[in-house]
């Protein structure tokens, strides 16, 4: 009996003391967790806090697109009343809707050298500046050289504005988000023509006098916007680098990325790659320009596709597509002002529509793909406008008017789903640091010379040669488009802006999406 009860005495003290480890090992495993939920949720506040922190600061500066966008749109319009007010002529209305164009050349091209020196946030808000005084000496314009003044001035400010907000963005964004993220200026270059052509709807009930001046003096509101922005926004990272600020860089990388470590290696990386160009620097700027014009073979590849690419975007129409739909509506057989208008609206919904596809699909597909999809489409479309304004001409009605109406849409829906965007995206990712900003000035001011050629004689080569016949040859532009993506463009999804410049090193290396090993090991050889 005894040695019965001391076992049992025993083994209940075993099992207490079991008890008391398990309970113990209870503590600690929950206190771990609990450390690690909390790790969790910080991270997931952290990301969050990143992601609406990088996308507000890209909404901001895209509202420089904004205004782009939204000029376009309203002179469409505005240029019926206009003419009408002012008794213009039709070479007059060319010269007025092409020199903007021509003008925000000059401004692109001093954009690239000024972000260089006052910064990227500052040069934006010079553009913002510069277009508030174009914008309000057309609005209050008597004549049409006072009109011209307010355009010029518009047009600088635009040309500042239109080359440094992809840079910008892109030189801010994650590598995961960059592509859809350095699309938003073409989504608000899109949603600005849109409120441009619904102004032109709204405000044509006005008098003649007062109604394209009120189109054209709510485009001032972005700008205003603007300016509060800048105090909001942070300066680039890649910028702080290159001007031996590495701290407020950091803390910027910090701020744009959601690991610790993410903002770390990208660190290292610009300041390996600003750190390449340092020899070059201490020849002055004047050495940047010079071997931009005697560029070395991976410079070179670069500036083919970078400018090639803004020049394809324009050559093949969509700006007289845009500015001069009324009148493409009107030789269509579409009649009445507000018929006119309304159809243009739906060219609006459309581009506006469809580039919210090639945001979702630019970092998952990536840029050739859509490319390809964007570039063969508009081909076919612009044949079939094509098509549709010959059968018009002989006399042959019927469907072709709405057909002419819905091919015009369906050229701007492919447009917007891949080139419209993405050859800004391209222009702002593939220079190397040190030529980035004045590299991709150079490609905006190429797309703004194309725009200008465009618009300023769209319609005396539509009279000259028919508008199908004009359209024919935009769709012959456009199918080199294509041949020009195959040979010239590579993919860039998934890559850091450091090692895209591998993808130029080699004319026969078009790796594809993927981040790969031997990018790394190139960077850090």
């Amino acid at each position: 009996m005894g040695l019965v009860g001391t076992g049992e005495k025993e083994r209940a003290d075993s099992l207490k003391g079991m008890n008391e480890y398990k309970r113990m090992g209870s503590e600690v495993e929950d206190h771990d967790f609990e450390d690690d939920l909390v790790h969790y949720q910080r991270q997931l506040e952290r990301r969050k806090s990143t992601r609406r922190y990088v996308f507000a600061s890209a909404v901001f500066v895209s509202l420089n697109s904004l205004l782009l966008g939204y000029d376009g749109g309203a002179m469409s319009g505005a240029i019926i009343f206009i003419q009408e007010d002012l008794g213009i002529t039709e070479v007059q209305i060319e010269v007025l809707v092409g020199c903007l164009n021509i003008i925000s050349l000059f401004g692109s091209i001093a954009g690239g050298r000024t972000s260089d020196i006052i910064g990227r946030k500052w040069t934006m808000g010079l553009a913002a500046v510069v277009f508030q005084v174009g914008a309000a000496v057309m609005t209050f314009a008597g004549s049409f050289r006072a009109l011209m003044i307010g355009r010029l001035l518009a047009g600088v400010g635009m040309g500042f504005g239109g080359m440094i907000t992809s840079l910008y963005i892109a030189e801010i964004s994650p590598t995961i988000s960059r592509g859809m993220l350095t699309s938003f200026p073409e989504i608000f270059v899109n949603f600005g023509i849109l409120l441009g052509y619904i102004s032109n709807y709204i405000f044509a009930g006005l008098s003649v006098h007062i109604n394209w001046r009120v189109m054209l003096g709510v485009g001032i509101l972005p700008s205003v916007f603007i300016s509060f922005a800048l105090f909001v926004i942070p300066e680039s990272p890649r910028w702080l680098v290159m001007q031996k600020r590495v701290d407020e860089a950091r803390l910027v990388l910090l701020k744009t990325h959601e690991d610790e470590k993410e903002a770390e290696e990208r660190l290292a990386e610009i300041i390996l790659a600003a750190g390449a160009g340092n020899d070059a620097r201490k020849y002055g700027d004047k050495a940047v320009w010079r071997e931009l014009l005697c560029p070395s073979p991976p410079l070179r590849r670069m500036l083919i596709t970078g400018i090639g690419i803004q020049c394809f975007q324009q050559i093949t129409g969509i700006d007289a597509a845009v500015v001069y739909s009324p009148a493409i509506f009107k030789s269509a057989g579409t009649k009445g002002n507000s018929n006119l208008l309304a159809a243009t609206v739906a060219v609006g919904v459309t581009k506006t529509s469809f580039i919210l596809v090639a945001i979702f699909l630019i970092d998952k597909v990536g840029r050739k793909p859509l490319l390809y999809i964007s570039t063969i489409g508009m081909t076919v479309c612009l044949i079939i406008v094509g098509v549709s304004f010959s059968l018009l001409k002989e006399g042959v009605a019927g469907a072709a008017p709405l057909l002419a109406i819905l091919s015009v849409c369906g050229y701007v829906a492919f447009f917007s789903v891949g080139i419209g965007p993405i050859c800004w995206v391209l222009s702002s990712e593939i220079f190397p640091l040190r030529y980035r900003a004045q590299a991709a000035a150079l490609g905006a001011a190429g797309n703004r010379v194309c725009s200008g050629l465009i618009t300023m004689s769209f319609l005396s080569v539509s009279r000259a040669i028919t508008v199908a016949g004009t359209f024919f040859i935009f769709a012959a532009l456009s199918a080199a488009s294509v041949a020009f993506v195959y040979v010239h463009v590579p993919e860039t999804r998934g890559k850091s802006l450091e090692q895209i410049e591998t993808l130029f090193q080699n004319p026969h290396d078009r790796k594809g999406s993927q981040v790969e090993m031997e990018d790394v090991e190139y960077l850090v050889q």
